[in-house]
């Protein structure tokens, strides 16, 4: 709720901007030259000066269920949330080296089998080299 009222607040602001943006428009005309481009000239940079602010605002830091992680100058996270997400991030590193490792083994393992039962059986060569043949071998064993 304090989420919808900041975005209905923010609507309000912006529509009041665009309000007092369109009068003084209907005005500019009006104006002698130089004042106008004082005017352009203060006008871009209050728009640049704005896109800057909204670029150092646009990420945040654990809002509506997502988690944003920076570790820039303006960043909000402590040495302890910049230790625990290093933490988190090298043990998910461990893991796919892990998982690696295991499916690396399990294959290895599988074609020992196959080998072993190559070298120790009596079967023609031919007969390895049929796709069931491994199925045979892996429920030959159970």
């Amino acid at each position: 709720m304090n989420l919808n009222h900041s975005n209905q607040k923010e609507l309000l602001l912006n529509r009041q901007g665009m309000r007092l943006a369109a009068h003084l428009n209907q005005t500019l005309d009006d104006l002698p030259r130089d004042v106008t481009e004082r005017l352009r000239a203060a006008r871009e940079r209050a728009l640049a000066s704005r896109k800057v602010q909204s670029s150092r605002t646009a990420a945040v830091y654990g809002r509506g269920g997502e988690l944003a992680l920076g570790w820039g100058e303006e960043e909000r996270m402590g040495w302890f949330g910049r230790l625990s997400s290093s933490l988190v991030l090298l043990m998910l590193v461990f893991g796919i080296l892990g998982i690696s490792e295991a499916q690396t083994d399990l294959r290895a393992r599988e074609l020992a089998v196959v080998d072993l039962a190559l070298l120790t059986d009596e079967l023609p060569p031919a007969a390895f080299a049929d796709p069931g043949f491994l199925q045979f071998l892996q429920t030959d064993e159970i």
